[in-house]
């Protein structure tokens, strides 16, 4: 059972040093996403929604305030728990796809259930790539595939370790508007079946349109939070 809230975030602030300067990033962050939502984090260029989406998943930590993962506070956590963290409850996106070149598209599913020891890993990872319509790719390698199905081996990949909450950067910036259509019917038909709550930072606000929350950033601060309704 996954908590009614699968993350809080409560007084998050990110701040940079360089140079002898202090760059805030993020300014005093404070929402929680329910378990099953589906939320979109939009807002220009810099305005930090990369930064709050890795502090989110864990990938890094905020300067102050707390950051709640499935009732785990990841503030606490060394790096090695994080990651233990991640791999049990979090699928990632990237925009750039981030499949390793020299695995298949099956071994690239394969991988974090190897890190988990699942059994039968194999037989999981084709059902996984059939589900996205690539069972006869799966001996391919990254080079070898367009880039609407390298974006579909990663939505197999975030699924594999039935994440309980999926976090999408960009997920379709990369794809013209028939595969980003296709990537999008998959990741809200997998946020349905599989109960995954499904955090997408995104410039498309079409995209942002299709979930049920969307929260504004600019300037590092959250300058709008609205239900969606669709």
């Amino acid at each position: 059972m996954h908590p009614e809230n699968i993350l809080n975030i409560e007084n998050v602030h990110k701040i940079y040093k360089s140079a002898g300067k202090e760059l805030t990033v993020l300014n005093n962050i404070n929402f929680s996403v329910a378990s099953g939502a589906t939320l979109a984090i939009t807002g220009p260029s810099g305005s930090g929604k990369t930064t709050l989406l890795g502090l989110c998943a864990g990938l890094d930590r905020a300067t102050s305030g707390t950051v709640k993962l499935n009732d785990i506070r990841l503030d606490e956590l060394t790096e090695d728990q994080r990651a233990a963290v991640r791999n049990n409850y979090v699928g990632f996106i990237f925009q750039n796809f981030q499949l390793m070149p020299t695995l298949t598209a099956l071994e690239n599913v394969m991988v974090p259930m190897e890190l988990r020891g699942t059994k039968n890993i194999r037989a999981h990872a084709m059902d996984l790539l059939d589900k996205v319509g690539l069972a006869e790719r799966s001996h391919h390698y990254p080079v070898q595939l367009s880039g609407g199905e390298q974006q579909r081996v990663s939505l197999a990949r975030a699924f594999s370790n039935k994440p309980a909450i999926l976090f999408a950067d960009e997920p379709t910036g990369n794809l013209d508007a028939e595969t980003s259509e296709k990537i999008e019917k998959l990741m809200f038909e997998l946020n349905t079946d599989a109960g995954t709550t499904l955090v997408i930072v995104t410039h498309d606000l079409e995209l942002a349109q299709r979930t049920s929350r969307i929260i504004k950033i600019k300037g590092g601060m959250i300058i709008s939070d609205e239900a969606n309704g669709r």
